[in-house]
């Protein structure tokens, strides 16, 4: 036998396979891959081993030890022989799929492209240690070698110095995405796809049929599920609330802003909204509620009570070292809020003048003596000439007694702004 043969699984299936004496047994169904098999450290190429095959003879169909089979090429063509025959379960390989049943023609997300593609063919190395899958084919090479095609249109191409376009995603960069068989544990496959940026991994999950998208969504832990779930579109939102536990969902939402639980329960129904609501803890629950109130043409219904605040009095530097230990998220600290003995909103201040400001400065001191800022029951429809005419990146809420009530941030804006252009 040769150190290496590669392969095509499109070349395979479907064909013979033959005793040690050369007589035809029957005929090639499926590989049984067990991606558990990854001898060395966590950092080397993912390579799952073929552990079993899938034959059919007459009516029958069954499931063998691959180990006992061979793949030689004999006359350009490849033969398949089995040495001995020995069944096996496919149940002693817990983290296993089968390649044609669950990934030749599936979706599956190409990690580095950030995005779905379809698997036309799997490409397949059989060496001394064993047979292994190492690359899915996703480009019209591997469609056409499927149907035959591929030689006589290469053929045709030849005198034009032109090829077939190819496209091959190695194995290490991809995460299968079709659960239909609810047996299949894809933790390797999960981890990969845990990598991805909450916005790639929620336009991923947007293109996946229900059932994936469910099963991709609930394998998230609650930190990312609910970045994603905050960039998901309104109707991905939906189903993904209405296929879960009310418990699990609960527990995402209270991991979100407030303000984007608010726009996301205000989206279902009012049973179930209201079930939701009492699940989450109290404090999240009666923040939420409270933005729920706001019709969707006050500023209240677009701001976020995610920010800070610090007295007058306090100094650049104990305000810096307080930002430092509270470790808030980048998306909910555009400036920080001043305000007086009474919290009385004062100023704002960004980051950026906070940065530049002399650590021994009162925030006072540096505060803007004419702040702009809008109350909760202000039109919406002035928020993005204020932002642009003063080139904010968020402004403060108050209420009439010039508390603090929130803020709205200029995504927010943005986003409101293209959500009445689509309903035009």
């Amino acid at each position: 036998m040769t150190s290496q043969i590669t392969f095509h699984l499109s070349q395979i299936l479907g064909k013979n396979y033959i005793s040690d004496d050369g007589v035809t047994i029957g005929k090639i169904r499926d590989f049984l891959i067990d991606q558990s098999s990854m001898p060395g450290k966590e950092s080397d190429p993912i390579r799952p081993r073929v552990v079993a095959i899938k034959v059919k003879k007459g009516n029958d169909i069954r499931i063998l030890d691959f180990s006992s089979f061979e793949i030689k090429k004999f006359k350009r063509k490849l033969r398949v022989t089995c040495l001995e025959v020995h069944d096996i379960s496919p149940d002693s390989f817990p983290n296993s799929l089968w390649l044609a049943e669950n990934i030749l023609d599936k979706q599956i997300v190409d990690i580095n492209g950030r995005k779905l593609v379809r698997v036309n063919d799997i490409r397949m190395v059989m060496i001394p240690a064993g047979t292994y899958a190492i690359a899915v084919d996703v480009g019209m090479e591997g469609f056409l070698r499927r149907f035959g095609m591929d030689k006589p249109i290469q053929t045709v191409l030849d005198p034009f110095n032109a090829g077939i376009p190819g496209k091959f995603i190695l194995w290490d960069d991809i995460a299968a995405v079709d659960f239909s068989n609810s047996n299949i544990k894809l933790s390797k496959s999960i981890s990969r796809l845990n990598t991805l940026h909450p916005s790639d991994l929620a336009d991923i999950i947007e293109d996946l049929d229900k059932t994936s998208r469910t099963y991709i969504f609930a394998s998230l832990d609650e930190e990312q599920a609910a970045d994603v779930l905050e960039e998901l579109e309104t109707h991905a939102q939906i189903h993904i609330v209405e296929s879960l536990p009310l418990e699990k969902v609960a527990d995402v939402l209270e991991k979100m802003p407030a303000d984007e639980v608010a726009d996301l329960l205000d989206a279902l129904a009012e049973d179930k909204a209201e079930l939701l609501l009492e699940e989450m803890e109290k404090e999240s629950s009666e923040e939420v509620r409270e933005l729920l109130e706001y019709h969707n043409k006050y500023v209240g219904s677009l701001m976020t009570t995610d920010y800070y605040t610090f007295n007058e009095n306090k100094t650049v530097s104990e305000t810096m070292e307080e930002l430092r230990r509270q470790k808030p998220e980048p998306a909910h600290i555009y400036s920080v809020i001043v305000v007086d003995q009474n919290e009385r909103f004062l100023s704002a201040i960004s980051l950026g003048e906070l940065v530049i400001a002399d650590p021994a400065m009162k925030l006072k001191e540096i505060m803007k003596k004419n702040p702009i800022s809008v109350f909760d029951h202000d039109k919406v429809d002035s928020l993005a000439e204020l932002v642009s005419k003063y080139n904010l990146l968020s402004v403060p809420v108050i209420n009439q007694n010039r508390m603090m009530e929130g803020v709205v941030v200029v995504e927010d804006i943005v986003d409101d702004l293209l959500s009445r252009r689509k309903t035009r």
